[in-house]
């Protein structure tokens, strides 16, 4: 049986067909939850973070996390820049908390499956302090640009094709679109020359024994986006964005090439491109591959300047500046601690 603390979300995860010993509602210091439950039996505790009293405080969530067991709490995160910033995040992890999400509707899962180290360490890495990073990665690689740290470090993400032609070259063209008017942005492809028929000078093709040294010439863009197509550079990435087409001759032929495929995309960030899946279809998909996608992305038209979904994935990314656009959230996003906040 589990037990369900709630304040925010309260009618929310009422609703959740999940078997319930106890629920209370309001907010609580960190000692009250704990005393609440000190002696008490359960299986899993839903806690929705607003209803721990100042939790925008990594510190006290330290302190609930000294008198009760966090493996054994889901923790539902509310739609605050806190706690979706990075720091906040790497912080929660570092507390061994790694069962979180901003989908009420994946708890039923993570009763059953819950989250390993494995599973949220690419947030941990976002969350460090570029110095941090800077002892982990050789020269070869970047430290990530976050509004946390304060800026000064170029971004380098990946996208790589994972079913054949997902839309890498398109995503990352309408990204740069997307990006430009609040960073500096360079596109990089590899050892391939699609980019020469969007006719934009920011937009460069190179071989693949020539990538490093692009992108350590390029120190005075915020961000590089780089379509990775075959090459193995995602070390060079400070992040790397796995793309799938989920239709059902794709998914067929890569599961055929791979049957691992899932196993080999585990703990990272999966988006699913051109798709027509519902947020049902998403939490289906996530099932039955055991996997988690960090977003979901429709058909777009890669005329217009201006995506909203595109907009609240850069934001979940890091790149901030893209929430004072005013274009608000979009219903497609899915996924683990990113999941639909609407």
């Amino acid at each position: 049986m589990n037990v369900i603390v709630s304040n925010k979300f309260a009618s929310q995860l009422n609703t959740l067909q999940i078997d319930v010993i106890k629920s209370v509602n309001g907010e609580f210091s960190p000692e009250e939850i704990t005393e609440m439950f000190a002696n008490f039996f359960y299986n899993k505790m839903i806690l929705d973070v607003t209803a721990i009293r100042g939790y925008q405080s990594a510190a006290n969530i330290q302190k609930l996390a000294v008198g009760i067991d966090m493996s054994k709490v889901i923790l539902v995160l509310d739609d605050s820049d806190v706690t979706g910033s990075p720091n906040y995040l790497s912080q929660l992890i570092s507390m061994g908390i790694y069962n979180f999400t901003r989908n009420i509707d994946n708890i039923p899962f993570l009763i059953d499956n819950p989250n390993t180290y494995k599973d949220v360490a690419q947030y941990q890495q976002i969350g460090m302090v570029a110095n941090e990073i800077s002892k982990k990665h050789e020269t070869a690689k970047f430290n990530v640009e976050k509004e946390a740290t304060g800026g000064g470090f170029t971004t380098i993400i990946g996208i790589k094709n994972v079913t054949d032609h997902a839309g890498s070259t398109t995503l990352i063209y309408m990204l740069k679109k997307q990006l430009q008017g609040n960073y500096n942005v360079l596109a990089i492809e590899i050892d391939k020359n699609d980019f020469q028929y969007f006719n934009d000078p920011d937009l460069v093709s190179v071989t693949k024994d020539k990538f490093e040294s692009t992108i350590r010439n390029a120190n005075t863009y915020d961000i590089i986006l780089v379509d990775l197509n075959n090459s193995d550079s995602e070390d060079s990435c400070s992040d790397v964005l796995y793309l799938l087409e989920p239709t059902t001759i794709k998914l067929n032929k890569m599961i055929r090439r791979n049957r691992g495929v899932f196993d080999n995309l585990r703990g990272k960030k999966i988006i699913l491109n051109k798709s027509l899946l519902d947020n049902k279809d998403v939490m289906d998909f996530e099932y039955e591959s055991k996997s988690q996608i960090f977003y979901n992305i429709p058909p777009l038209d890669d005329k217009k300047d201006k995506h909203r979904v595109l907009d609240d994935m850069l934001s979940h990314l890091g790149f901030l500046r893209q929430k004072q656009n005013g274009l608000g959230n979009e219903k497609t996003k899915i996924l683990g601690i990113f999941k639909n906040k609407s």
